[in-house]
């Protein structure tokens, strides 16, 4: 039986089939076109960019760092390009393998190991750290012809700091190191953090840190073009960078090793300044360090002997050692009695060798006393016993009101970081710095040790040069700087640091002139006249011995009986020529004992080259090294005849 089909409603169905069919159709179009749309226009630019980061890299170029030079233009820290053998964690499936490995193609030390180790605790592991830096011509064929061994480790040519003298001033040079995280993080967080994309290193004492917006450079950048793969195709564009510029130091670096020379092995400071100026002339903290240990990471055994060492030499004695004057504080104490009308320059003391306050016996240092002492003579023979009465009758705020003003216990504002405050004392700073009552309460004794610069007063061998140099200035402070001037690389411009005045100490000119004259005595006929004898110059100084340890009532103190690292300090400030000072000075010789016997004898050597450009012979630096009270002042040489620079 033949079915009867019902063809109008087959093709109903079939119309609503094409009717769904079209609107899905349509539909599918429609999301197209919009999607097109948000694509093409929408999102345009944002994706655009995405391809084209896609497309091409940027590649940041780092500058070249600064020059650091002395004021005659020796460069003091350089740079020099060499090849580094680098490795990074993160691309490498056994770490300690691979350096095993690469150890039999090139030479890795224990200590390459410890410092790469420390570089990975302080970096990130997708980063390249070097193991070995410096490699030979030789040893970069070598891994070249073996690096298909060695996926994630590569050579690169590198630009290094180097400080070719060494040791020679590396508080004032300090150096640079790899950024750690907590220098990332701050980098991150200021308007320089595009400037150092690529940058490893980064200054991180003395001149190099701060003056690290200087010397760094702007750091430039190569857009690249990459392959799909990620592989360099071509150079689309450039923006060179622009190297660091060059900082001019105020230091004389012959004169810095002539009193490193000076000093020998012993531990100390000086500070040498132009008055007129402020511009230091030598900063020297000894003993001294390798700046060139700290670029690629020191190794834990250098660190060690560094950071243990009894004679702490990675401290800035200049900036951050604090001392008590001595006796090169009476000059100041004396200025100080002249300006409150406490005493006149003729007005006398008689002298025991000793003054009695509350039961307790302040001994002078001359057995018996110095018999009948007026102001020139107080300094010129330095009588402790003046300088008890002084103290005691001055009391210690007005000893506080009247030497500040010279700095002490103030920072000087030095163009470098880290320095440190110092103490003078006054009844006020007593209340802040202790708790208790009993302890808040000033005592009258203390006043009288003041006087010949001892108890509570703490200062730095900066401080103590400042104010030296204040005086010999008449009593204009100049604030002390150590950069001279900075070069640009670029226009060869010279911005030259001003000679800022920081204030005028308030005391008549008749008044210092006396102290002056007092301190000229000291040299021609006082405690420093054996240092001075036949100099063909006029110079005005004071010696000072302070004390590390307090000695007991009653007891003498015998130096050869006491532990080397608590015998007294030895101190020396100085001025010269007297008329028209040039230079001035202060420096402390630790534990060596008097001041006129081992400090003067360096400054004798300052001024002589300084003044005279004689240069001291080797018998003569050897002499006065062994600090004997009768050092003869040798043959001296002509700055023309001393081999320089020394030897890197």
């Amino acid at each position: 039986m033949t079915e009867l089909r019902n063809v109008e409603a087959d093709l109903a169905r079939f119309k609503a089939r094409v009717l769904v069919v079209s609107l899905a159709v349509v539909l599918a179009f429609v999301l197209l076109a919009a999607r097109l749309v948000y694509l093409q226009v929408v999102r345009h630019d944002d994706l655009s960019e995405q391809a084209e980061n896609n497309r091409t890299a940027v590649v940041p170029i780092v500058p070249n760092r600064g020059l650091i030079q002395d004021r005659n233009g020796i460069a003091l820290a350089t740079n020099y390009s060499a090849y580094t053998l680098e490795i990074t964690p993160s691309k490498t499936l056994n770490l300690e393998q691979t350096i095993d490995e690469l150890s039999g193609v090139i030479d890795i030390a224990p200590r390459d190991r410890r410092r790469f180790k420390k570089l990975m605790d302080e970096s990130k592991s997708f980063e390249s750290l070097p193991i070995r830096t410096r490699l030979s011509d030789e040893e970069v064929a070598r891994f070249a012809a073996q690096r298909f061994r060695f996926p994630g480790v590569d050579i690169k040519a590198r630009l290094f700091r180097q400080y070719p003298y060494g040791e020679l001033a590396s508080h004032v040079i300090g150096y640079i190191g790899r950024i750690n995280q907590t220098e990332k993080e701050s980098i991150a967080d200021s308007e320089d953090e595009a400037n150092y994309r690529g940058t490893e290193y980064i200054g991180k004492l003395g001149i190099e840190q701060s003056f690290e917006s200087q010397l760094h450079g702007t750091t430039g950048v190569d857009s690249v073009e990459t392959s799909a793969g990620g592989r360099a195709m071509r150079k689309l564009a450039s923006s060179p960078s622009t190297p660091g510029n060059t900082v001019m130091l105020s230091i004389d670096i012959k004169l810095q090793h002539l009193v490193e020379q000076l000093f020998g092995e012993r531990r100390g400071a000086l500070v040498a300044m132009d008055p007129a100026t402020g511009e230091v002339l030598a900063f020297v903290s000894k003993p001294t360090f390798d700046p060139n240990l700290f670029v690629e990471g020191i190794d834990s055994e250098s660190w060690a002997a560094l950071n243990e060492s009894l004679d702490k030499p990675l401290l800035n004695r200049a900036l951050r050692g604090t001392y008590p004057p001595g006796s090169t504080y009476k000059p100041f104490m004396a200025l100080a009695a002249l300006e409150t009308g406490a005493r006149t320059p003729e007005q006398t003391i008689s002298d025991p060798g000793f003054f009695m306050f509350g039961g307790h016996r302040f001994r002078d240092d001359k057995e018996g006393g110095h018999g009948s002492v007026n102001m020139y003579r107080s300094i010129v023979q330095s009588c402790d016993t003046y300088y008890y009465v002084l103290a005691n009758d001055m009391g210690v705020d007005t000893i506080h009101e009247q030497l500040k003003g010279f700095g002490f216990g103030e920072l000087t504002g030095i163009d470098i970081q880290g320095e440190v405050r110092g103490l003078l004392p006054s009844t006020g700073w007593k209340r802040r710095a202790y708790r208790r009552a009993d302890q808040q309460k000033w005592y009258a004794g203390e006043t009288i040790s003041l006087g010949i610069g001892q108890g509570y007063n703490n200062f730095t061998v900066l401080q103590m040069a400042t104010a030296t140099a204040t005086l010999a200035n008449n009593g204009v402070k100049m604030k002390p700087h150590l950069v001279k001037e900075v070069v640009d690389i670029m226009t060869r411009g010279q911005s030259r640091t001003a000679h800022e005045v920081q204030g005028e100490v308030i005391a008549k000119a008749e008044n210092i002139a006396v102290i002056k004259n007092a301190m000229v005595g000291v040299n021609i006929e006082g405690t420093s006249a054996a240092s001075f004898r036949g100099a063909a110059y006029t110079s005005g100084g004071k010696t000072g011995t302070a004390q590390v340890i307090q000695i007991k009532q009653g007891e003498k103190y015998v130096a050869s009986k006491v532990d080397e690292r608590h015998r007294d300090h030895a101190l020396f400030v100085a001025f010269a020529p007297a008329e028209a000072p040039k230079i001035a000075l202060a420096l402390i010789v630790e534990n060596a004992g008097f001041g006129a016997q081992n400090a003067a004898p360096i400054a004798r050597r300052v001024f002589d080259y300084w003044l005279l450009k004689q240069y001291p012979s080797e018998a003569d630096i050897a002499a006065v090294q062994k600090a004997q009270a009768t050092t003869p002042i040798g043959k001296p040489r002509s700055v023309a005849e001393v081999p320089w620079p020394p030897t890197p």
